[in-house]
């Protein structure tokens, strides 16, 4: 007898396209502040169900509002929760100042200066924020939005007023942004999409919490973590994994959490979902 999840849903893939969509029902909740729904698709149905229903019962758990997106190039899946939400950036904003360091450098046809490489250094494995503002401030608002169209990271809006951590992001734009880094294109070379992975890939221990949680392929990641008086810790990780046959990448935001430790702890067992199925 034919397996029935296979049977059912090959024939809308048949019909519909080679991705269809398969969405999930909410799960059951006895207080939960929202409807939650992850939408996933995939040429491998059965995997598109299970990390689904993985990913979103760990986010239905959490106490944080969380969105997730996740991309796999080597089984062509794509899950996503709440993925067009925007949130303040925190620190992870710092790989998008990284991309548009970089690109602005292509266009001029030059390599980056030493102190340049000094702050991009710090910037992206320490997280220094001051690093941050010397080359916000260099690059300017314009550069930044020229990298953000060119990137298709549409729903981006960098923070005003010299305000980086203000930049509002989804995790659909970041997932955008790790696709750029891990794959060929024409908008970064080779050698620049190297060295950004080289940088995140070099992140210090006391900041490689969050989407490496239970992963056991090369993590290349950036975090970010900011408490406001309105939605409580905005707490984020992005993160791309790869070896060993393995080419994904993971975006998780989060806010209103009551301290940053929890914000962690939801990004982790998403990421946790997410590493046991690829």
């Amino acid at each position: 007898m034919p397996h029935p999840l296979r049977h059912r849903t090959a024939a809308v893939l048949l019909a519909a396209a080679p991705l269809a969509p398969l969405l999930l029902p909410p799960a059951p909740a006895a207080a939960a502040p929202e409807s939650l729904e992850v939408a996933c698709t995939s040429m491998d149905v059965e995997l598109a169900y299970r990390l689904g229903r993985d990913i979103l019962e760990a986010v239905d758990a959490a106490g944080s509002t969380t969105a997730v997106y996740v991309h796999d190039r080597t089984t062509g899946t794509t899950c996503e929760v709440n993925a067009d939400r925007r949130y303040d950036s925190a620190s992870v904003v710092k790989v998008t100042v990284l991309g548009a360091l970089l690109l602005d450098a292509q266009k001029r046809g030059r390599e980056l200066t030493s102190r340049e490489k000094s702050h991009a250094h710090a910037m992206i494995t320490a997280s220094s924020n001051a690093s941050t503002s010397a080359l916000w401030q260099q690059l300017g608002r314009a550069r930044i939005e020229r990298f953000l169209k060119a990137a298709g990271m549409t729903d981006t809006v960098p923070g005003a007023g010299g305000y980086w951590g203000l930049t509002q992001i989804t995790a659909r734009d970041q997932g955008r942004l790790l696709d750029l880094l891990t794959a060929k294109n024409d908008l970064l070379s080779d050698d620049s999409r190297a060295y950004a992975l080289k940088l995140m890939g070099q992140v210090i221990p006391a900041q490689r919490w969050g989407t490496p949680a239970g992963a056991t392929a090369t993590a290349h990641l950036k975090n970010g973590w900011l408490p406001r008086a309105a939605h409580g810790w905005r707490v984020h990780s992005i993160g791309a994994f790869a070896g060993d046959g393995r080419d994904y990448t993971i975006s998780v935001l989060t806010q209103d959490n009551a301290a940053m430790s929890e914000g962690v702890k939801t990004i982790e067992a998403v990421s946790r979902a997410v590493h046991r199925h690829l």
